[in-house]
């Protein structure tokens, strides 16, 4: 098996959802935003529409995000191809389409933005999400540094480690579980991610001790992004990229 890792340094901070706050999340205005503000890294959400292709969304239905309606699961390339990813934010955001992972990561490549994609399954699609997901990062980043491919759902990553033994992949909980390390081990993860407010310093010690960078979601004051770096967290993910800046 070919031995995971993460070909590039991580950064102090990642844009949350491709630009936090200062954009429609998960759009390409956001990346753009995110690289113009200097952001060396960003974050977005991954989920298969009805023809199982991948797209960047956070929610199993559009009504936050969108103006559209129903579950992503059930729609199709074509009506998620015309729907508004903008105007939920502010109407200087109207039009902005809804990206396809492809296009996010054309962006990211141009840009030069390293990025995390967590794999978001809708119920009862972990696995088909989890391996399309990984095998659309591969083709899409030939050539490039592989981002790291997180998720909560254990499911989604194993399936993603199967299909594409090579990629850097992260574990994700709101408070890792006393066995953490050794579901670390069976995945052969490389990063684990944790809420800020989740966080004690008996995991990240022993994280430490074993080389296991320690991510934290999602961080919007400058203040505690510095107390959680000066307590060894690798990297936060942040909405105010605006003021949380890469150290």
């Amino acid at each position: 098996m070919i031995a995971p890792r993460l070909g590039w340094r991580l950064p102090h901070v990642f844009a949350h959802r491709c630009g936090g706050a200062l954009a429609p999340e998960n759009t390409l205005a956001g990346l753009r935003i995110a690289a113009r503000l200097g952001l060396r890294a960003v974050e977005f959400d991954v989920m298969l529409s009805a023809d199982a292709s991948p797209w960047l969304l956070h929610d199993e239905t559009l009504a936050r995000t969108t103006n559209g309606s129903g579950r992503v699961c059930e729609t199709s390339d074509a009506e998620l191809s015309v729907l508004d990813a903008g105007i939920r934010q502010h109407p200087a955001f109207a039009g902005e389409p809804l990206p396809t992972l492809a296009s996010a990561a054309l962006v990211c490549r141009q840009l030069g933005l390293l990025a995390n994609v967590e794999i978001k399954p809708a119920a009862g699609f972990d696995a088909l999400t989890g391996e399309v997901v990984a095998r659309a990062v591969r083709a899409l980043w030939a050539g490039a540094a592989l981002p790291l491919l997180s998720s909560f759902s254990e499911t989604a990553l194993a399936a993603a480690r199967a299909a594409v033994p090579e990629l850097p992949l992260g574990m994700l909980h709101e408070r890792p579980p006393a066995d953490w390390r050794e579901r670390l081990r069976q995945l052969a993860a490389v990063t684990l991610h944790c809420r800020a407010d989740c966080l004690d310093d008996e995991l990240l010690g022993e994280a430490r001790a074993h080389g296991i960078p320690v991510l934290c979601y999602t961080v919007n004051d400058p203040a505690l992004a510095s107390a959680l770096h000066r307590r060894g967290v690798a990297a936060v993910f942040s909405d105010r990229i605006d003021c949380v800046a890469e150290g």
